[in-house]
């Protein structure tokens, strides 16, 4: 299942992104008003100058007190003004911080509660830029275009108060000169959300090319793909730019109408109003006091383009980080309503599950089995013949499209994911390691594990020999991805975490890569370890892991084609034997 959205207008997208959002509706009617009486005050100068001119000087001798009496109040009014819009300023970005904070801690999670098969679906670097990158253009629209569109309405309606109170003639001029411009604005609108939708998806490219070349650099080198990886790399940021300048382009386009229409409207205001004067209709104060709200007036218009750009980036923002919030988990977890299972020793059973990708053939087929408590069992087959989608099954990264599989007489579909994930820990074959020490990785599979059952769990599994050879012990700083270790010793760090959070069912994803025969040897000392006493199923890769099953599971084209002992299975003609053979082939070759 791909991510989704719906589409929705730009308006609709922000009232669905901050009902989301509950932090910034708290306090708003305090910001609302201080955003009053910062848009009120900045009307204090233009009647000061008016008042100053009109009665201040009417005489034709200075009224000194009138005159230091309104620049006092200006000024009083001016701080009073500031004052406001530092506090509107400092609430409204605690606001929306605490707000988005709650935005990209919802994505991510949602990202981790929808399945593998849907995170397959997109590009990592373009999934991380949704919950990074994407919110982070909201950030920047609610603290600046935001508080310039609540500012701008309430200037654009005080200043036109004002205005139609000193002359509605010239009122009337300044908003014939203006409408044309706001009744374009929309479409310039409509063309800034298609730009800017563009843009967040080249930037989402862009990050996952450049992401999988750091990630990939060792391949990239030892394949000696540079060249075509700075090519993919170069694409994609050529395509970010285009994206970006065409965005640019349409702001540059707006940006010199609004220049011409302000320069337009303040050459027939001081036209018109020098003929308004001569006739008596406005005094000079109220001319020039005009001339003040006009520069009030038009100010919003002027940065209307880039309030437009902002906010169209945060709108194409928001509908990415919609497109998670509103793609269901297709694997879901059935929470408080679930099954809370009791530990202890774990059969399974697949009934009549099939299973296929989207779109896509068949790849596990009238699958029906059970494997008894504290077996072990192998699962082996070409590549391609449902091993993997088989493991996904039974720790329920997937869901079967038909048929159900369950642990204990309990689908897994009922059971709480804490209850599940408890009693089934898959070992995956890259044995992931997060950037840290060797305790934190271990410890990873059980939080409140000390140091002392750490290095107990390394002593059982027989690996306190290969703990007293690292440099630093338990503090051995890993690197990312584990990168300062060897394959199989990250393979022994995964082995070790899966024994320390004690499953009732452990399966084991085989690593294919080959280790040296020293790390062979502590591995399946480990393995050893690891599975005794619980459940384990194992996708072998090793001819010993067969070998030493319980039960060998053998698929081939999405089937189970057949079942037994290593002795039974290796005796018939069949599957496994040429699987066998050819393992005994490439050991001796």
């Amino acid at each position: 299942m791909a991510l989704q959205g719906v589409e929705r207008s730009a308006l609709a997208t922000v009232r669905r992104g901050l009902s989301l959002t509950p932090e910034f509706r708290n306090g708003l009617i305090g910001t609302m008003a201080l955003a009053v009486v910062a848009t009120v005050g900045k009307i204090i100068v233009p009647i000061a100058v008016q008042q100053t001119i009109d009665t201040g000087l009417k005489s034709g001798t200075p009224d000194i007190p009138y005159i230091t009496k309104a620049v006092l109040l200006c000024a009083a009014a001016v701080i009073l003004t500031a004052l406001a819009g530092y506090v509107m300023n400092v609430r409204l970005y605690k606001a929306t911080e605490s707000s988005l904070a709650t935005l990209r801690v919802r994505g991510f999670r949602h990202v981790h509660d929808l399945s593998v098969l849907t995170q397959n679906t997109e590009r990592r670097g373009a999934l991380v830029s949704r919950v990074t990158n994407d919110v982070d253009q909201i950030s920047t629209f609610m603290q600046w275009g935001g508080l310039m569109i609540i500012v701008a309405f309430g200037q654009l309606f005080v200043a036109s108060v004002l205005m139609f109170v000193y002359s509605w003639q010239l009122t009337l001029l300044v908003w014939v000169c203006f409408i044309p411009l706001m009744i374009a604005l929309p479409r310039f609108q409509r063309w800034l959300s298609a730009a800017y939708t563009t843009v967040r998806e080249r930037t989402g490219d862009m990050l996952s090319a450049v992401s999988e070349s750091v990630v990939g650099a060792a391949v990239i080198r030892a394949y000696g793909a540079e060249r075509r990886t700075a090519e993919r790399v170069d694409t994609s940021v050529d395509a970010n730019r285009t994206a970006q300048i065409k965005a640019q382009t349409i702001v540059g386009f707006v940006f010199p109408l609004t220049e011409i229409v302000a320069a337009l409207a303040i050459a027939g205001i001081v036209l018109l109003g020098v003929k308004l004067g001569i006739s008596g209709d406005i005094s000079a104060g109220k001319l020039v006091a005009f001339l003040f709200l006009v520069t009030l007036f038009v100010s919003p218009l002027q940065i209307a383009t880039e309030v437009l750009n902002e906010a169209q980036n945060a709108v194409a923002g928001w509908r990415r980080i919609l497109g998670v919030l509103d793609t269901p988990p297709d694997v879901a977890d059935p929470g408080e309503s679930g099954v809370e299972l009791p530990r202890g020793p774990i059969s399974v059973a697949f009934e009549d599950v099939h299973f296929n990708y989207p779109g896509g053939a068949p790849v596990l087929r009238e699958l029906s089995l059970t494997i008894p408590p504290r077996s072990r069992i192998a699962v082996v087959g070409e590549t391609g013949s449902g091993k993997t989608t088989f493991a996904k099954l039974l720790t329920r990264l997937m869901d079967p499209v038909s048929g159900r599989v369950t642990i204990d007489g309990s689908d897994l579909r009922e059971v709480r994911f804490s209850s599940l994930r408890e009693r089934i820990v898959m070992v995956p074959q890259d044995g992931f390691l997060f950037d840290g020490t060797l305790a934190d990785n271990i410890r990873y599979g059980k939080p409140s594990a000390t140091v002392a059952e750490i290095e107990l769990a390394l002593t059982e599994l027989g690996l306190a020999d290969w703990l007293e050879g690292l440099p630093n012990g338990l503090s051995t700083a890993v690197g990312q991805r584990g990168e300062s270790l060897s394959a199989g010793e990250r393979q022994l760090v995964a082995l070790a975490r899966a024994y320390l959070a004690d499953p009732d069912l452990l399966l084991l994803d085989e690593a294919t890569s080959a280790v040296d025969p020293a790390t062979e040897v502590r591995l399946a000392r480990a393995l050893e370890g690891v599975t005794r006493g619980r459940t384990a199923v194992s996708i072998a890769h090793r001819l010993s892991t067969a070998e030493n099953a319980d039960e060998v599971l053998v698929f081939d084209a999405g089937q189970l084609v057949q079942r037994g002992s290593h002795a039974d299975l290796v005796s018939e003609p069949g599957v496994y034997a040429d699987l066998h053979a050819s393992w005994i082939s490439a050991a001796h070759s």
